[in-house]
């Protein structure tokens, strides 16, 4: 016998010169199936998930979103900028903050009152205070076919600006 033709037994070469498969690991399923059942799920989410979760899917949910972020806001241009802000000053006081994705939802209108161009649009804020966190949630309800956008929430309407604009909460600068 030549020793050093011989493979170690248990390696890949023993099985391969014994006639054996290879034998697989736990880990090495558990390296491939792992990443392979989250690819599969992530692309299962993402085909299967309603488009009211998805504004870029829906031409005017996109619209609605667009509505009410470039909508007026006290003391800020717009509310996008209010929320972008408030981030950043949480941030360098080293409080903690989370904002939370845009969420934009059809409203139902069973009487059909209002045709199909009344969504509603949501976003949460949570803030570290001194000694516990606040959560806020910002809805508004956005008609298309006037532009009109309405604080739904009493944390939205206190962005909203007052004055002969808010009534109808419309879109844009208010005339001179």
């Amino acid at each position: 016998g030549n020793l050093g033709s011989r493979a170690a037994p248990g390696s890949f070469a023993s099985s391969f010169h014994s006639g054996q498969a290879p034998s697989l690991s736990l880990s090495k399923i558990l390296h491939y199936a792992v990443p392979a059942v989250l690819i599969i799920a992530a692309l299962g989410y993402w085909l299967f998930k309603p488009p009211s979760l998805n504004p870029l899917t829906d031409p005017l949910a996109a619209e609605a979103l667009a509505l009410v972020q470039t909508h007026r806001a006290v003391g800020y241009p717009t509310i996008l900028q209010a929320f972008n802000e408030r981030v950043r000053l949480q941030k360098t006081r080293d409080l903690g903050v989370k904002l939370g994705e845009w969420r934009v939802q059809k409203l139902e209108d069973p009487r059909r009152e209002f045709g199909d161009n009344r969504y509603e649009v949501r976003i949460n804020l949570r803030e570290q205070g001194n000694n516990q966190w606040f959560e806020r949630e910002f809805i508004w309800h956005v008609d298309l076919a006037t532009k009109r956008v309405n604080a739904a929430s009493l944390p939205a309407d206190g962005l909203m600006p007052e004055g002969p604009d808010a009534a109808g909460a419309r879109h844009g600068p208010t005339p001179p």
